[in-house]
């Protein structure tokens, strides 16, 4: 048995705790510490926390999964001003050669190793996620994250990706007058800009216009807050719309890596959980046309685990060492 310390980097919260790991699995992980990134200037300030509040000497060997592609030697995020080094880590945290890992490419070896039960039905076949074939997790939060599981003979590979950045593409007339809307503030539109959590509040606007009434001028939080609730038409109205996107993207991405089955994850995902399977999800997922008889084939499941980026984490730091 041999501790780790594991860390999830996001746009808005990171995640800090400390893992136990023997012969290539996971065995516990800690409660853990969720800072606010806006609380802190650096990653190593928010370390140096973790630290303070463990009241102990952290272990050297650690994997951290950060929102940011993870080629190179300076990460940067999309959604968080911290810059992160890789030569500067050893020094600024006290740690030995870490493992880098895309933050979905993390929750992509936690779909991987969690067991049929954390990863509930949501549409399609009910069945198991396949032994064989392209396995993608797609996952909804401040950004939108993509990672694939390939599972070959036996063998199993995740590679992190950045899918939630590819071109939006609109399904109707309201979703082309919503990239209108947001071409003229931002040129490009990426997918990301309408299947994320603040992609409720440009949703939320055209729908309001489309009624006649005033925008709601609330944050993303607010507005998700309301939809969840039930107590209020233009915001439900932005999840059911939201829904939607969502399922139009995770269909077009399960064709685009020819998957044998998808994983919705995400901390927006996590809120969805109930929502999602009485939602138009699933007709948005199918409609590919030529291809709608495929796309019925291929079970789609959530992941229902407390934190999934930093089990993920600790199991490929684990798969790791076990090889060494």
């Amino acid at each position: 048995m041999e501790e780790i310390v594991v860390a999830d980097i996001g746009g808005t919260h990171a995640r800090f705790s400390i893992a136990t790991v023997d012969q290539g699995r996971v065995r516990s992980l800690d409660e853990p510490l969720i800072l606010d990134v806006v609380d802190h200037d650096t990653l190593e300030s928010a370390w140096a926390h973790f630290r303070q509040v463990s009241g102990r000497t952290l272990p050297r060997r650690a994997a951290l999964a950060v929102a940011a592609p993870v080629q190179g030697e300076v990460l940067t995020m999309a959604n968080n001003p911290w810059i992160i080094v890789r030569a500067d880590l050893p020094r600024q945290l006290s740690v030995d050669n870490p493992l880098l890992l895309n933050d979905f490419e993390a929750v992509a070896h936690a779909v991987a190793h969690l067991d049929h039960d954390s990863q509930p039905y949501l549409c399609g076949p009910d069945r198991p996620l396949p032994s064989e074939g392209t396995i993608l997790t797609i996952g909804p939060g401040t950004g939108l994250g993509t990672a694939s599981i390939i599972r070959n003979r036996g063998e199993t590979l995740v590679r992190g990706a950045e899918g939630g950045h590819i071109g939006f593409s609109p399904s109707d007339d309201f979703e082309d007058r919503l990239l209108n809307r947001l071409r003229a503030l931002h040129g490009r539109v990426s997918a990301e800009r309408l299947i994320s959590g603040p992609a409720i509040i440009p949703i939320c606007d055209l729908i309001a216009e489309d009624r006649g009434e005033m925008s709601r001028k609330l944050n993303d939080r607010q507005l998700w807050t309301m939809a969840l609730e039930g107590h209020d038409q233009i915001a439900t109205q932005g999840m059911t719309r939201f829904c939607q996107l969502l399922g139009s993207f995770a269909g077009d991405m399960a064709l685009a890596h020819g998957a044998t089955g998808v994983v919705i994850a995400g901390g927006l995902g996590k809120r969805l959980m109930e929502i999602l399977p009485h939602s138009d999800f699933f007709p948005r997922f199918i409609a590919k046309g030529r291809f709608e008889s495929l796309m019925r084939k291929i079970p789609v499941r959530m992941i229902h685990y407390p934190e999934p980026g930093l089990f993920g984490a600790a199991s490929a730091l684990a798969c790791q060492m076990a090889r060494e």
